[in-house]
């Protein structure tokens, strides 16, 4: 018995190190611009590898990300309908959304970034940074920051291919390629799928099948390239385009006809040189947004976001360094209104380690200054600071306040029906503070925003509210591994809403609980189920309208590698055929499966 508690305690510890070196071998970008390793960042966020992806079999990046803690979603029907993510209860439009470090927001929307044509294809990781980020990212950036990376080519030839097919008639196919020298590389991917889908509107309680599909169809591709002058120059470049067909109904017309064109393109140039005394880049960087309604009033929604900058990386006393840049951007919404604005900004952050009570502590300052040719001069900082406990192996604590603000948008200020000219840019303060212990992670957050943008029903225009949107909460995550097969993946959030007249906000649930166990005691198999329990959420302010919570979803998935380079898989999504809407009227998936193959060259 003495011997077996040996050998448990062994295995246990070498889970822990071997979680641990995992851990440390994650680097982030969005934290601070620059590349970090995940423990050495104050702010509180998420990863999302590449392995987890393929494991979980996800369609969509909105999928991915409702794995994480503090993270909510609603959507109107089918894949590649409108999505909404909420981010510690604020919505899409107050969290910065990146593709490789680009602007993916659509200026020309409502909504921040369009999140129904995100598709996982051709990721590396998604990083999710929680809390005020515009003391670094500028304007909206309230919630945080989503960074989508794409995969980077490796050394020599490679080639992968993916073919899945399941309900609605979805045909999910994907090819990458690659080739890296130490003087070049290069690397082409293309996702795409097709979908006969189901209906988006769909009355409460009714049955999807009394009303007629609305598809989808959706083409990703990207290519990244570099070429190295010489040990401490070399130039990489980016371009994603995001192509997609949506067939949706009109507001309150089932079976309706109402179809969408999407052509989104995001582009980068980034020149680096390297001395011994600092790192150095500039880039340019593009967004184009081009959306087409052929039955909508306003049939075109044209916009570009364009970026230049300067940004340097010195380091210093063996584990600090310092960020200092400027940046220019031009945002034009074209079509109808034709109107534009500008953004000067420079910004500075500054990390330093060093030893706070026995244990190692990183601290970390940011500032920024953005001047907008529209908007009043704006001035946002973040404080993180992370120690390690001496005294109690595996306790982290950490600590991060920061001010941010969103800025009207083109449509909100210049529409000639609902615009207002009037309007200022949101304001908002956040802290959070955590506690974590191994495997065991608590949060709490809070945020008071000032004249938040809102829409006035009476007027029919947008005007900035009087008094403070406050929003608190907890996020509580346990991940480990219960033994050398199987491991756990469980957070909770319970979150508190209200809106400036103390009111609690729609479609956000006041608990969320979500689950994932995986196993893989078979050889080159795994087996997994994950699913969710949302809590009491309604459809209007104040506990109004149609409740939309209280349900769970359970999901299955299984992966079996038939060699290192071949490999197929089997999900089945809403395992127990559980009927809900996330919005009311608004159709979700019934008990839906999906096969699946993958082959590596």
């Amino acid at each position: 018995m003495y011997k077996k508690k040996i050998l448990l305690s062994i295995l246990a510890s070498s889970i822990l190190v071997a979680q641990e070196i995992e851990l440390k071998q994650i680097t982030v970008t969005s934290a601070t611009t620059t590349t970090q390793s995940i423990e050495d960042v104050t702010s509180n966020l998420n990863v999302i590898t590449a392995k987890e992806i393929e494991e979980k079999r996800y369609t969509t990046v909105v999928q991915a990300l409702n794995s994480i803690s503090g993270i909510s979603f609603t959507s109107n029907g089918p894949i590649g309908q409108t999505s909404s993510v909420y981010l510690r209860g604020l919505s899409s439009k107050r969290t910065l959304v990146l593709i490789d470090g680009i602007r993916y927001n659509d200026l020309t929307g409502l909504s921040g970034a369009p999140f129904g044509d995100l598709m996982i294809g051709d990721i590396e990781q998604i990083e999710v940074i929680k809390g005020a980020q515009s003391g670094i990212w500028g304007a909206d950036a309230t919630a945080g920051v989503i960074n989508i990376i794409t995969k980077s080519a490796e050394k020599g030839a490679h080639a992968s291919i993916n073919v899945e097919y399941g309900s609605f008639s979805t045909k999910k196919y994907g090819v990458l390629a690659s080739y890296k020298t130490d003087a070049y590389y290069i690397k082409a991917s293309a996702q795409k799928i097709d979908s006969n889908g189901f209906s988006s509107l769909v009355p409460n309680g009714d049955d999807i099948d009394m009303y007629e599909d609305d598809g989808y169809k959706n083409t990703t591709s990207n290519i990244k390239l570099g070429f190295n002058f010489d040990e401490n120059n070399k130039v990489d470049l980016s371009h994603t385009l995001i192509y997609s067909k949506v067939e949706s109904d009109p507001f309150a017309t089932p079976n309706g006809i109402e179809n969408s064109i999407t052509k989104d393109s995001f582009s980068q140039v980034n020149l680096n040189h390297k001395n011994d005394f600092t790192e150095l880049d500039v880039y340019a960087k593009l967004s184009i947004f081009n959306r087409d309604y052929p039955q909508g009033w306003t049939k075109e929604f044209d916009g570009e976001v364009k970026e230049y900058g300067i940004k340097s990386n010195t380091a210093y006393n063996d584990d600090d360094f310092v960020v200092l840049g400027i940046d220019y951007k031009t945002f034009e919404h074209k079509n109808d209104l034709q109107e534009k604005y500008n953004n000067k900004a420079i910004f500075l952050t500054n990390s330093n380690e060093f030893t706070l009570l026995g244990g190692r502590t990183v601290l970390s300052e940011s500032m920024r200054l953005d001047a907008y040719d529209k908007f009043d001069n704006k001035t946002t900082g973040k404080v993180g600071i992370k120690h390690f406990c001496k005294n109690i192996d595996g306790l982290v604590t950490s600590a991060n306040i920061g001010s941010s603000y969103n800025v009207p948008t083109l449509y909100n200020l210049n529409d000639p029906t609902y615009g207002n000219k009037n309007l200022t840019p949101e304001n908002t303060l956040s802290y959070d503070l955590s506690a974590e212990y191994k495997a065991f992670k608590i949060t709490y957050f809070n945020s008071k925003t000032k004249d938040m943008i809102d829409f006035d029903l009476n007027t029919w225009k947008y005007f900035n509210a009087t008094g403070e949107t406050k929003i608190q909460g907890f996020e509580i995550e346990y991940n480990t591994k219960i033994n050398e097969d199987i491991s756990l993946t469980s957070n909770y959030t319970l979150l508190d809403a209200k809106n400036s007249d103390d009111k609690r906000l729609q479609r956000r649930p006041k608990n969320s609980l979500k689950l994932a166990l995986d196993y893989y005691g078979v050889k080159d198999l795994h087996v997994g189920i994950n699913g969710e329990y949302i809590g009491e959420r309604h459809s209007s302010d104040d506990k109004q309208g149609t409740q939309t919570g209280k349900y769970t979803v359970v999901n299955f998935v299984t992966n079996y590698d038939i060699n290192n380079n071949f490999s197929v898989y089997a999900k089945i999504d809403n395992l127990f055929d559980k009927y809900y809407q996330v919005v009311d009227g608004y159709a979700t998936a019934p008990l839906s499966a999906y096969v699946g193959v993958n082959a590596k060259f």
